[in-house]
């Protein structure tokens, strides 16, 4: 397909000495960097003179047309004309990027999903590792008085820890505008209408109607967009990932197309103008009913499975542990949360979500035999800190960080953690206390009457299980070379 940018790019390689005389080309933020043969056959006066060229710098061995915005659209020209191989994105310090793997070749659907989730989630893991440690202690603290909650203490360092995860749609929005070459504050804008409080605080209002009335799907609406019901999830955006990667990633496809067809002089402005409107309608209009949809539907998935006679408790735990940090995932962990607080309202405990607690010791095992396997100091850089977190029951870090781009020892633990679920509710272990994750969560396993700490002790003994099992799994089928 022909671009605007082609006679720019005809331009160029005629300039630097033609094709024969290119070793290779990059480009970074601003600049085509190309690696010539011999620098003196390029023309630097005629491209210095170019309309669409700001500037040719020649420096580090590398011969620099300097583009501008428009850098991305001229190098897939520069490609596309020169029937060249390119050499991908590098920083300003021409350090070579990541690019986006377009599930070409040989990965299937699955791996790109997780390669491109892992990479967007990539850049946030040490500062996820960091908020859940930071939660972690403050919740060992307070369980044994040693800090009030009250405290401004407290509410300071929760704030900074807390307030990470509760914002992650910004600070993905970023990251994702930089995985899908977008304008990164384009990315964060977006993610901000998100968790913007205004919109936030819009379910604590009356409602004014619901939609799918009358099925297992209704959802109630706060407010209206030209006469269309704007649904949320139940959980709101706030700490969410996949909308606004979603978001991202449909935003990147509009800006370029309009890129491609808006005039140099006011496509500055007027793209980011139509992609914030746009896309901020979308994401309201569509994310919401679609995310409130499957939440259902796993909702009546889980609710049908509990209630199988006999077999129920142990395939339900078995199942939801498995599959939890799939959910975590995507978000849909939030459809199975709200069936623990009905039970122990109604009942005085909680059957379900004991399957879960687990699945962090799972991931922690997985995550150990990884760093004793592969020996490398980045890889232990990472683990050690998301090991912690585990433990606190914060597994974002290890899944993002390094078992779910391995794949292997990701599967490894959500097997592990779906038998001890099914330990778990085969025994019968119930929760009679929401509260802490992780090690910290053991509290809310303990019975004021008759049953004492047989709960707490059989999720205890499941969650080593896994964590074994997991460990134990992973150093059997991962290898170094991973």
């Amino acid at each position: 397909m022909a671009s605007k940018y082609d006679g720019l790019a005809r331009i160029i390689i005629q300039n630097v000495g033609g094709k024969q005389n290119i070793n290779s080309i990059t480009h970074c933020i601003t600049r085509l960097r190309f690696k010539l043969k011999d620098e003196s056959k390029a023309n630097t006066d005629i491209l210095n003179q170019t309309d669409g060229v700001l500037q040719v710098i020649q420096a580090n061995g590398q011969y620099q047309v300097v583009i501008g915005n428009a850098v991305a659209d001229v190098y897939d020209a520069v490609l596309a004309v020169g029937h060249l191989q390119g050499a991908g994105t590098v920083d300003e310090d021409g350090n070579p990027v990541e690019e986006e793997d377009t599930g070409s070749g040989k990965k299937n659907v699955a791996a790109v999903l997780i390669d491109m989730i892992s990479g967007i989630m990539a850049p946030t893991i040490t500062l996820l590792g960091a908020s859940g440690i930071i939660k972690g202690v403050l919740t060992l603290l307070t369980f044994f008085n040693l800090l009030d909650a009250s405290s401004g203490q407290y509410m300071i360092w929760y704030t900074v820890a807390d307030g990470f995860f509760y914002f992650l749609p910004v600070i993905l929005g970023y990251t994702a505008a930089k995985k899908f070459k977008m304008n990164e504050f384009t990315g964060m804008a977006l993610g901000i209408a998100l968790c913007y409080p205004t919109m936030v605080n819009l379910t604590g209002g009356e409602a004014l109607g619901t939609i799918l009335t009358g099925t297992p799907f209704e959802m109630s609406y706060y407010t209206t967009f030209f006469g269309l019901p704007v649904v949320f999830p139940s959980s709101g955006y706030t700490s969410s990932v996949i909308p606004i990667v979603l978001c991202c990633f449909v935003a990147a496809k509009l800006e370029k197309w309009l890129n491609n067809h808006l005039s140099d002089m006011i496509k500055a402005f007027i793209t980011p103008v139509c992609v914030l409107v746009i896309m901020s309608s979308l994401t309201y209009l569509v994310i919401g009913p679609v995310s409130g949809v499957i939440c259902a539907v796993l909702t009546l998935v889980f609710e049908a499975m509990f209630n199988i006679p006999f077999i129920g408790a142990t395939l339900g735990c078995a199942v939801v542990g498995a599959f939890w940090q799939v959910l975590v995932i995507f978000g849909f962990h939030w459809s199975v949360i709200p069936l623990g607080y009905i039970n122990i309202a109604a009942l005085g405990y909680d059957f379900i979500m004991p399957g879960t607690f687990s699945t962090p010791f799972a991931q922690a095992g997985a995550l150990l035999a990884v760093m004793l396997r592969s020996k490398d100091p980045k890889t232990t850089k990472i683990g050690v800190p998301a090991f912690i977190s585990c433990m606190f029951g914060i597994t974002e870090p290890t899944i993002y960080g390094i078992n779910l781009p391995k794949k292997k020892p990701f599967v490894a633990a959500c097997v592990a953690a779906g038998i001890a679920g099914a330990l778990v509710g085969a025994l019968g272990a119930k929760r009679y206390v929401p509260g802490g994750l992780g090690l910290f969560g053991l509290p809310g396993y303990i019975d004021a009457g008759a049953t004492g700490l047989f709960s707490m002790w059989v999720v205890l003994v499941a969650s080593v299980i896994a964590f074994v099992i997991a460990f134990v799994v992973t150093m059997f089928i991962y290898k170094k070379e991973q």
